[in-house]
């Protein structure tokens, strides 16, 4: 674990270890499934599916819901992201038919939008959402990691 955290310090990304630590009691519990991402020696990302989304529609109709997909910068545009999704969306498809996950709103965020929309996901239609929570209108909310829009998918065999 120590070695991802390392990976993630490398290119100035705070991913403390405790973090890590709390996915993999939550995988022991069956709560969450981790993925790391290795290219040769190197870490180059990792991911989670959460079996049971903080997401009261993805909750409620039994969606799993992807969480923190991390790939470092240079292995961007390498097909990392796209095999951390496929290995959460083989996993998902499992116990499911239908897999969630929110997308952050503002410029950095922006790859993953057409990353999610070229793979089929499609926005849940209820809008905006802040920590899990439908923003109303007029709502002012800060466009920070917790500004969401949240996406499902259909997968097929």
């Amino acid at each position: 674990m120590s070695r991802v955290v390392a990976s993630f310090a490398q290119h100035g990304w705070h991913k403390p270890t405790e973090t890590f630590e709390g996915y993999l009691d939550e995988q022991r519990h069956g709560a969450r499934t981790c993925y790391v991402a290795e290219v040769g020696d190197a870490t180059a990302g990792h991911c989670t599916l959460l079996w049971e989304s903080s997401y009261e529609p993805f909750r409620a109709a039994g969606v799993p819901e992807i969480a923190d997909l991390n790939v470092l910068p240079p292995f961007r545009n390498r097909g990392v992201g796209s095999a951390l999704l496929d290995t959460l969306e083989s996993t998902a498809r499992k116990r499911g038919a239908v897999v969630g996950l929110g997308v952050g709103l503002y410029a950095d965020y922006g790859a993953a939008q057409r990353l999610y929309v070229r793979r089929g996901y499609l926005p849940d239609g209820r809008g905006v959402v802040y920590e899990y929570r439908t923003v109303d209108p007029g709502q002012s909310i800060p466009i920070d990691d917790d500004a969401t829009l949240m996406m499902t998918r259909v997968l097929r065999d």
